[in-house]
This record gives C-alpha cells, sequence and structure tokens, in this order.
C-alpha cells in the first residue's frame, strides 16, 4: 500500500457526530485493524517515521469518534488500544521530537475521554530523559491548576504522577506516590509488588498485611491475600500463611476459602482443619443461612455426600440450581429412589418458567437423568407412565410437545 492510500484509509476513520452511531460501526472497525496491519508492516520493513504520524492521526480520530458511535461490544475500543500500543512501538523505533510526544500524551490523558490507556512505559524509550522531564513539568502544572472533582484532578494527573514514579526506577519515591491514595486493595498490591521485585520482602509483606486488613471485605483483595499467602510461604512462615487463611476463612466462609485454607496446611503440615472449617460455617448459618450452599460445597469437597445431602434437604431454598442438579447427580449413584421427585419438580419448574426462552429443551435435558433414577430402581415402566402424564399435563403447549418428541425418549 502507498503512502497516498494509507492516508485515504486514514481519512476514513473520521466519524460525523451526526452520524447513526449503530450503522457502519463493524466497516470502522475493519478500517482501524487495516490501519494497524499496514502500519505494522511499516514497522517492520524498518520504516517506522512513515508509520508514526499515520498511528498518531488515527488515534485521534477513533479517540474522537467513539465520543459519538456506539461501541458496547468494546471492539473498537481494543481497536483503538492495540493502534495506541503500536504507536508506541512505532515511536521508539523512529522517535518523533520528544518535547511534542510528551504534550500529546499529557493531553490525552488529562483532556480525553479516558480512553486509549497511555502507558508512559511503553513510550519511554521515545520520550528520553528530555520528554520525561517534560511530562513532569506539565503534570505538576496540571496539578496545580486542576479541580480536585474533575477528571483531571480526580485520576489522570495522579495516574500520570504514578506512572512517573514508576518509569523513574525509584522505588521510594514510586511508594510514597502510591501510599498517597490507598482507596483500594489494588494499591497496596502495587505497593507490595514493587517492593517484592526490589528484594524487599519483608516491606512488601508489611504492605500486603496492611492491604488486607483495611479492605478485607473487597474483592479486589483476593489476589493480594494470595501474594502474602505466597511471600510467607517464599520466606518459610508456613505458619504465618495459614493463620492469613484461617483469618479470612473465619470472617468469611466458603468452599473457595476452604480449599485455600487446606492448601496452606497442606503446605505447612499442619493439622486438618475441616472440623474446624465446618464448625464456623455451620454457626455462620444460624446467622445468615445463604451460607449453607458454602457449606454444602464444602462437604462435597471432603466426601461427606450423605452429610451434604441432609444439609441440602434443610437449606433447599438457599442453594442454587446448578449446585442443586450436581447434588442430585451423586446422589443418584447410591440413592436413586430419593432424587426421582425432586427431578419431576425441577422439569417441572422448567416448563413453567416463563421467562426462559429455553425452558423447554431445559426441561427435557433433565429427563435422561430422571429415567436413569428410575431404572436404577427398577421402575422401567414407570418412566414411560410419567411421561404420558407429562403430555397430557401439558397437551395445550404444542412446543413443548413437539420438543420432547424430538428428543426420542
Amino acid at each position: 500500500m502507498t503512502g497516498d492510500e494509507l492516508t485515504v484509509l486514514v481519512d476514513r476513520l473520521r466519524w460525523d457526530r451526526r452520524r447513526d452511531p449503530y450503522r457502519g460501526r463493524r466497516e470502522y472497525s475493519q478500517t482501524a485493524r487495516q490501519v494497524a496491519e499496514e502500519c505494522d508492516r511499516l514497522v517492520g520493513e524498518g520504516r517506522a517515521d512513515l508509520a508514526v504520524p499515520v498511528l498518531r492521526k488515527a488515534v485521534d480520530r477513533i479517540t474522537r469518534a467513539l465520543m459519538y458511535l456506539d461501541d458496547s461490544s468494546g471492539i473498537i475500543g481494543d481497536d483503538l488500544q492495540e493502534l495506541m500500543d503500536l504507536y508506541a512501538k512505532a515511536c521508539v523505533a523512529a522517535p518523533p521530537n520528544p518535547l511534542t510526544l510528551a504534550g500529546w500524551l499529557v493531553r490525552l490523558e488529562c483532556d480525553g475521554p479516558g480512553w486509549p490507556r497511555v502507558r508512559l512505559a511503553d513510550f519511554g524509550p521515545a520520550l528520553g530523559k528530555r520528554g520525561i522531564a517534560e511530562v513532569e513539568r506539565l503534570v505538576t502544572e496540571r496539578a496545580r491548576v486542576a479541580d480536585p472533582e474533575s477528571w483531571t484532578g480526580a485520576f489522570a494527573v495522579r495516574d500520570l504522577r504514578e506512572q512517573l514514579a514508576e518509569v523513574s526506577g525509584d522505588v521510594d519515591r514510586y511508594v510514597a506516590v502510591l501510599a498517597e491514595h490507598l482507596a483500594s486493595a489494588v494499591q497496596y498490591q502495587r505497593i507490595a509488588e514493587a517492593l517484592r521485585a526490589a528484594g524487599r520482602r519483608d516491606e512488601a509483606v508489611d504492605w500486603a498485611r496492611r492491604g488486607v486488613a483495611a479492605s478485607a471485605g473487597s474483592p479486589y483483595t483476593d489476589r493480594l491475600r494470595d501474594i502474602l499467602v505466597d511471600m510467607l510461604v517464599g520466606a518459610g512462615d508456613t505458619p504465618g500463611a495459614v493463620r492469613v487463611r484461617r483469618e479470612e476463612f473465619a470472617r468469611h466462609p466458603t468452599a473457595a476459602g476452604y480449599r485455600s485454607l487446606i492448601d496452606a496446611v497442606e503446605t505447612a503440615g499442619g493439622d486438618d482443619p475441616t472440623t474446624w472449617a465446618l464448625g464456623v460455617l455451620r454457626e455462620r448459618i444460624t446467622q445468615q443461612p445463604a451460607y449453607a450452599s458454602e457449606l454444602v460445597d464444602v462437604l462435597l469437597t471432603v466426601g461427606r455426600d450423605d452429610q451434604a445431602w441432609q444439609e441440602a434437604q434443610r437449606h433447599r431454598r438457599w442453594l442454587g440450581g446448578p449446585q442443586w442438579q450436581t447434588l442430585l447427580q451423586r446422589r443418584a449413584v447410591t440413592h436413586p429412589e430419593e432424587v426421582i421427585q425432586p427431578y419431576r419438580d425441577l422439569v417441572e419448574q422448567a416448563i413453567l418458567d416463563s421467562a426462559d426462552r429455553r425452558r423447554y429443551r431445559r426441561a427435557i435435558a433433565l429427563l435422561p437423568a430422571l429415567r436413569a433414577a428410575y431404572q436404577a430402581t427398577g421402575e422401567h415402566a414407570v418412566f414411560g407412565k410419567y411421561l404420558a402424564e407429562l403430555r397430557v399435563e401439558h397437551k395445550r403447549r404444542p412446543t413443548f410437545l413437539k420438543t420432547l418428541d424430538a428428543a426420542g425418549l
């Protein structure tokens, strides 16, 4: 493709704000990908200097276009990020003016709509010392005048300051900047990982502990807790790793937490915590019955199927459909007579679930297991009688009957 053809291709990335936001999205994405392919080819051929201005223009145009076209699928946003990453690669191969690049990056981050993601580390070699210094200067100016409640003040400036500290290579500076905004476990995780990578494990463990304590209930804390346990095990403090897992299970007893606890205990060579864990769960159920599903999962995990069945019968309303079906499948192996009525109930519930367009298929998918249960009890003819009754009961549901016929049961 010639330079003129590439220019024409990039021009197709213009998007008139008056256009229908839902029409032409597929073709627009195809154009963006074609631009990426051609520019990637230029970089690979050693002609990155030709790709640099084209890619910047493409990024600018798609950034604006995404403000007016619908991208609920995220496909064009992914195309944009790919072009941004390719632009960084091209800039490293053929560096533009570092001051101009620095200004563009800061404007994109601070004044843009929030996309694409600006990664200073990717542009670092192209920026060099002069460019990084210019980013520092511009960010300092922005921080001085930005409204703390604006996008620039609340996120962009902070994000750039954190990235600048990271690319500086000064771990203490990076930790200090991250520590200015300890709003979630993610910040603690970034600090712990930076210190760990620098060989400062004790400090990393301390920060990880602080993060786990400060954000115990956050879903983002799970990864931080895993990192903490891994560091403790690496340091030979396996009892400490077990304590972390026990404390979390006591706070929020789940089947996943139990499995993590077992892994830690097996590594440490300690006593089996199953009895303690089951006691914690049973006590929690007295106050929060929804934890019954977790108790059933733990019992199944340790092979106590009879107890799991009993608990499931006692707390049926708190079990989800997939979990209940798993229980039925396992119970059918040893007590097929006990799963016949529950399967029949599930079939009926599925048929009557008018909100589910696939309800008839879901109902019929349960019938082979029900038939197997009848056969296991020696009542082969009873299943046929049940099917006949089912047809009569739902004779006014022709679609169901047709689907049942197609199943060949």
